[in-house]
């Protein structure tokens, strides 16, 4: 039985949570993120968010919207964000991407780089970090001298707790399963500075090729692009259909001819984007040359990729 005016209480001790400050929750997370709050979501907004009103000494739902709604509510606006995302990653996850990654995908790329083309790649929703580690471990087996060569990895989430995590790269022992012993040999280092025992830091090799920052994707992107490859994996899930169109089509403008997308195994192109890209496998796409010449390669522009934060 719900408690008055239709809200939901998880149990003893819980604020309920109302159709009203579901509602006014729910619009406020699109708005800042793009992210669709279905009715059924709300058994997790109230656990999640139950914490958060404790933290800030706040009795009731009613009082944290009108928080967040408030000009000093621009900080808890972000951690409700973090609140509500859910970060699940493994190094080399859908492994089938890096199969083909590491077969197909990469050696025309890094055989360009050595002619002098740049080549440029993107970890969209990075999460914490163990994608684009995963994608720069492949690019050093097939190059090890990538970084004496313009490759460069950019990855971006929109919650900058998982942000810094990536950045500080430094992973629990366990979470290095899925490398090979080489691959835990050549780019892992004990780290004795508080990562607790047995935890490995990412080394300089592949920390060299990346470049974090924090993004919204619903939001400016501070880059042109082109990009050669975008991982989008498990991210677009949580966005409306409408959302999910203009993602589609901001990336395909982003990606060079015949460029490379990525995306979650629980994902697909909407049918209006299908047109932008011809599949290649399992959730594996290539843009669709626009015309004539399309398929040649960009010519080659200095700073193409800027990011605002790092400034690369």
């Amino acid at each position: 039985m719900s408690p008055p005016g239709g809200g939901v209480d998880a149990g003893q001790g819980q604020p309920a949570l109302s159709d009203a400050d579901f509602a006014a929750l729910a619009r406020l997370v699109r708005e800042e993120s793009g992210i669709h709050l279905p009715p059924s979501k709300r058994g997790l907004v109230l656990s999640r968010l139950s914490k958060r009103l404790r933290a800030l000494g706040l009795e009731d739902f009613g009082a944290y919207c009108r928080h967040l709604k408030a000009p000093s509510g621009a900080e808890e606006r972000g951690r409700l964000i973090s609140a509500l995302t859910t970060n699940v990653t493994r190094f080399f996850r859908e492994d089938h991407h890096f199969a083909v990654l590491r077969e197909k995908v990469l050696p025309p790329l890094l055989d360009n780089a050595t002619r002098g083309r740049r080549v440029r790649l993107w970890s969209a929703g990075c999460s914490s970090g163990e994608e684009p580690y995963s994608i720069a471990i492949t690019i050093l087996d097939l190059m090890p001298d990538a970084a004496r060569h313009d490759i460069r990895v950019l990855a971006t989430d929109i919650d900058p707790q998982v942000v810094a995590t990536a950045r500080a790269g430094v992973y629990p022992a366990a979470a290095l399963e899925p490398l090979t012993p080489e691959q835990r040999r050549r780019y892992f280092v004990p780290e004795g500075t508080g990562g607790g025992p047995g935890s490995m830091a990412v080394a300089a090799a592949p920390r060299g090729l990346i470049t974090f920052g924090v993004l919204n994707l619903i939001g400016e992107w501070p880059f042109r692009g082109p990009f050669d490859v975008i991982f989008c994996r498990n991210v677009v899930i949580y966005f409306d259909a409408a959302t999910q169109e203009r993602l589609w089509r901001r990336y395909a403008d982003l990606l060079c001819a015949e460029g490379h997308l990525f995306i979650g195994h629980s994902e697909r192109l909407s049918r209006s984007a299908e047109p932008l890209f011809a599949s290649q496998g399992v959730t594996h796409y290539r843009k669709r040359p626009a015309g004539p010449g399309a398929g040649a390669a960009p010519p080659r522009r200095d700073g193409a990729t800027h990011n605002t934060e790092t400034g690369t």
